[in-house]
């Protein structure tokens, strides 16, 4: 567990439209923890989709500020969360700012959920970049998990099954 052994993080995690949101947000209303959303979606939404390899780290900047701001709950949610920008530059720009390396390697997340896109329709949505590398985005953030050692779990099937799964292994973390 994270710095008190009284709080659990949990960051959600995996390719465009595969269900983070939605799960981050129903799991933290299910336990009233706090949740913190994506910040590249205001990012992009205040800026515009037209961005480069510098945005990304300001965007990471920011989304750190707010990771790390005082959570007042016993369980705190991240709906996303470094791994994702750093997948994200990697596969655009092919590089990664050292800022975010480092959050990547530092970030102190308890537990991930790894959201499969199988099962899950595209969802069209004009900040969305990669309808058609899903499922090869999914395999670069499960091996980008595994070189981490993070702790993690793998979301497959309905809404509901992931829901389920999700709280369920909460549950068995909490102290």
């Amino acid at each position: 567990m994270s710095e008190s052994a009284e709080r659990l993080t949990i960051a959600f995690t995996g390719p465009e439209s595969s269900g983070k949101t939605s799960l981050s947000k129903a799991v933290a209303a299910h336990f009233s923890a706090d949740w913190y959303a994506e910040y590249a979606r205001e990012y992009l939404l205040e800026n515009g989709t037209e961005y480069d390899f510098a945005a990304i780290e300001k965007i990471a900047r920011k989304q750190e500020e707010i990771r790390t701001s005082n959570a007042e709950n016993r369980i705190t949610v991240y709906d996303t969360e470094a791994t994702v920008l750093y997948v994200w530059s990697q596969f655009k720009y092919n590089t990664c700012s050292a800022f975010v390396e480092e959050l990547v390697r530092d970030q102190q997340i308890d537990h991930y959920f790894l959201c499969s896109p199988e099962g899950i329709p595209w969802e069209e949505d004009p900040l969305r970049e990669h309808p058609n590398h899903r499922n090869q985005l999914f395999e670069v953030y499960r091996t980008e998990l595994e070189k981490q050692k993070r702790s993690f779990t793998i979301l497959t099937g309905s809404f509901s099954e992931r829901k389920k799964k999700a709280i369920q292994l909460i549950e068995n973390i909490l102290p």
